[in-house]
């Protein structure tokens, strides 16, 4: 991998992760920053790790942790820990499946664990309210409001994060995670500063979005609606009239709704589309109408630091850096 500036580095918003002081009685720590190779390190290492068909993967979780495969986590307080989170990622087409077992903690004295339904960071959502299928209430399940009722929790796109509370030492929880093929992928977070994807919709009226939270080179090499075929791409600043468009993104945060557009794609072509983005965060986002299956294919690499140096001197991207 190409090392990036460690000035750039230290601006993303990976960076470190402080969580947050809680105030009062929330239960959601939701200002929150994380170091991104601190999270990609966590992530790294657990992707190297196999997990037998016959015996399941068990570890501790750490009050701050990243975990990227299945097997069951423990984490046990050896003192109070207030503000703790743990980020779950899987595979494009994957979604996590988060159950409780052995739960021992203190609901009634302020403990909690609640299982959030994508990433929440440094305020920001993601998936962003405008993108995901449930309101932003429902997106929080609380073992302590839910209890025995409901065992387990399954996102709906490839993250989901627990936060948790302990106030007494020795109190403890397990957590299992399982990975579920999901047969149409919406709303991804890339393992990976380079690879390639094609994104489907299939007649359904919901927007998807593909972030890679780096600063790279993207390729979009097709966009299709249906039977609108073989007419000439086009960026119009009128695209959002359309109902079904291809969007790029580009920003510091993960909340799509608040990123800047870069450009928008509405009529169907095949044919590359180069674009250099020297954002934190660079995302395709479709939006669907549900009147076609639509479709996009691209491929992206990160930038290496001549490269990011050239688009902050000379490029329109630059407002990534001065914004």
């Amino acid at each position: 991998m190409r090392v990036m500036e460690r000035t750039f580095r230290e601006q993303l918003f990976f960076l470190v992760l402080c969580l947050s002081v809680l105030k009062g009685d929330s239960r959601y720590i939701e200002n929150n920053e994380i170091p991104k190779d601190d999270l990609y390190s966590f992530l790294n290492s657990e992707l190297k790790r196999e997990t037998s068909e016959e015996l399941m993967y068990r570890r501790p979780l750490r009050c701050l942790d990243m975990v990227a495969v299945e097997g069951q986590f423990t984490f046990t307080a050896e003192r109070p820990q207030l503000s703790c989170a743990a980020f779950f990622m899987a595979e494009p087409n994957e979604v996590i499946s988060v159950y409780y077992d052995n739960v021992d903690i203190d609901c009634r004295g302020g403990d909690f664990i609640t299982v959030f339904d994508g990433w929440v960071m440094k305020g920001e959502k993601f998936p962003s309210s405008q993108d995901h299928p449930l309101p932003a209430y429902e997106r929080y399940v609380d073992y302590c409001d839910s209890g025995s009722l409901r065992r387990s929790v399954r996102s709906s796109q490839n993250v989901a994060m627990v936060f948790f509370r302990i106030h007494k030492a020795g109190s403890s929880f397990t957590l299992t995670v399982r990975k579920l093929i999901n047969p149409f992928p919406c709303n991804i977070i890339s393992q990976s500063p380079e690879g390639s994807y094609t994104m489907v919709i299939p007649q359904q009226h919901r927007n998807c979005s593909f972030s890679i939270i780096y600063p790279v080179e993207i390729d979009i090499s097709e966009f299709s609606l249906g039977h609108y075929n073989n007419f000439p791409k086009r960026s119009l600043p009128g695209c959002a009239e359309s109902g079904d468009f291809v969007q790029l993104l580009g920003g510091k945060g993960i909340d799509t709704s608040k990123l800047l557009p870069i450009t928008d794609l509405c009529i169907s072509f095949t044919g590359p589309t180069h674009m250099k983005v020297g954002c934190d965060n660079t995302v395709v986002r479709m939006v669907s109408s549900g009147k076609f299956v639509s479709r996009v294919s691209f491929s992206y690499r990160l930038l290496d630091s001549q490269e990011l140096q050239d688009i902050k001197l000379n490029n329109v991207e630059d407002f990534c850096f001065n914004n």
